[in-house]
């Protein structure tokens, strides 16, 4: 796996330009930032992009140039911060990143009051579209085996005390027996996370369902539904629909085959984008992009799991998932000449599944009873188009 070392003037050896495809060379290699973070992060980083790797081949695609970038213990150790200031610089010229976990609940004191790598990183490029998709990957036991739908959750506001304030937290007690927190919800960002939803369902199945609890959250989650029906008269061609959050949690385990694209605000994304991860297969196949602004934080703490193979939690009373993130480019793939056009267009996500039939799971071959066309979908079912990527 090509990588570029981690250095303390590597912000400055990445040029402005780094991770541009050049027109007239169509085998550039793109480089991307790979940051492994804490815990279980040195083992499913590299793995990560060890499938991007083989997918970008199995597509025709030119190579990547991993760009590795200090981030959690290991930079604390070093530089005396989680998320040094040459990694946030690298970050901003790189064109994407796949981000690890981090466990900021066990850094030095010091460093657990400010606020988390992946929060540090979600304010300062506005990462305000948390895309997941959930769909049933070939020999993978699913509880709802037609699943294939994306979640779109929006990624700055709501309850989640660690991004809903300019300073100080959304989240405090007036006195030692009373805690409160506050819920942020503004036009701007329900009407940009929308559009995302709409964007993507018109390359999709042309459905989304906008998921809320306005009977009792009248002015908050609300304005999730009044927006989503203003864009939505924009948007003709898309069948809009909305739902309850107590409902949708319940038609995601009946029917959750029956839903295309879903938006919602923070917390309910986060615990619906779970359970339709877990219902499509896995937590540990769900995958998760966040979108910048004009295109992550890890879930629960990275604790260590060496040699058991999976990315759950050790401890058998803790139900704390921890998953990476990635920030995918928003541009197109470079690609090996091919100069009599022989190659046919291969989806990277088509190679993504291909790489799955032929791998293994645990100690034996995966088994695939049911033929995956070249473009990753299955006789019958709506093939999941490339607006699927996020940052496109």
């Amino acid at each position: 796996m090509p990588h570029s070392p981690v250095l303390p003037g590597l912000a400055r050896d990445i040029g402005p330009a780094a991770g541009l495809v050049r027109d007239d060379d169509p085998v550039t290699t793109l480089q991307l930032g790979l940051l492994e973070g804490d815990g279980i992060g040195r083992e499913v980083v590299p793995a990560a992009a060890r499938v991007v790797e083989s997918a970008l081949a199995a597509a025709g695609a030119a190579p990547v140039e991993w760009v590795r970038l200090p981030l959690g213990a290991d930079a604390i150790a070093e530089f005396g911060a989680a998320v040094p200031e040459p990694t946030l610089a690298a970050l901003e010229r790189l064109p994407g990143w796949i981000l690890g976990p981090h466990d900021n609940a066990s850094y030095p004191e010091a460093h657990r009051a400010a606020l988390p790598p992946g929060g540090l990183i979600r304010h300062r490029f506005d990462l305000f579209a948390n895309i997941r998709p959930a769909t049933v990957l070939p020999g993978v036991r699913a509880t709802v085996p037609d699943m294939d739908l994306v979640i779109v959750r929006e990624n700055t506001e709501g309850f989640y005390a660690d991004r809903n304030m300019y300073t100080g937290s959304g989240e405090f007690m007036p006195t030692p027996d009373v805690a409160m927190a506050v819920a942020v919800v503004t036009r701007r960002a329900c009407e940009r996370i929308v559009r995302v939803a709409f964007d993507l369902a018109r390359r999709r199945r042309r459905r989304v369902t906008v998921v809320h609890k306005a009977n009792v959250l009248s002015l908050t989650t609300g304005m999730y539904l009044d927006v989503a029906r203003e864009i939505g008269r924009d948007h003709p061609d898309v069948t809009l629909d909305d739902q309850h959050v107590d409902a949708m949690a319940a038609h995601l385990v009946r029917r959750g085959g029956d839903f295309d694209v879903v938006v919602t605000e923070n917390m309910f994304g986060d615990i619906l984008s779970d359970l339709a991860g877990e219902l499509s297969g896995s937590l540990g196949t769900a995958p998760v992009a966040q979108r910048l602004a004009d295109q992550g934080d890890g879930a629960g703490r990275a604790r260590r799991c060496p040699g058991h193979r999976r990315a759950q939690p050790c401890q058998p009373d803790r139900d704390d998932p921890v998953r990476g993130y990635a920030v995918v480019p928003a541009r197109r793939v470079p690609r090996r000449p091919d100069p009599g056009g022989r190659r046919a267009p291969h989806h990277p996500r088509g190679a993504h599944h291909h790489r799955i039939r032929r791998g293994h799971r645990g100690s034996g071959r995966a088994r695939i009873d049911e033929p995956v066309h070249r473009d990753g979908h299955r006789p019958g079912r709506a093939p999941l188009s490339p607006g699927v990527e996020p940052g496109r």
